[in-house]
């Protein structure tokens, strides 16, 4: 694992935040997204960030 669990629960959850607040500025520029594209930008996001997280690097192996 390359950071702790208590490291990844918060870079999760900053995650989250920034998602939201992404269709927040995008509305702010007449851009309109749906919540289900919102859902499914912040599922990859953070499926990405376990990948990342989860996987040793190759040099550890």
């Amino acid at each position: 694992m390359r950071t702790s669990r208590a490291k990844l629960l918060i870079l999760i959850a900053l995650v989250i935040v920034v998602v939201v607040e992404l269709r927040t500025v995008l509305a702010f520029f007449g851009i309109r997204v749906s919540y289900a594209a919102i859902a499914g930008l912040g599922v990859a996001a953070i499926v990405v960030l376990l990948l990342w997280a989860l996987f040793p690097t190759s040099a550890s192996r």
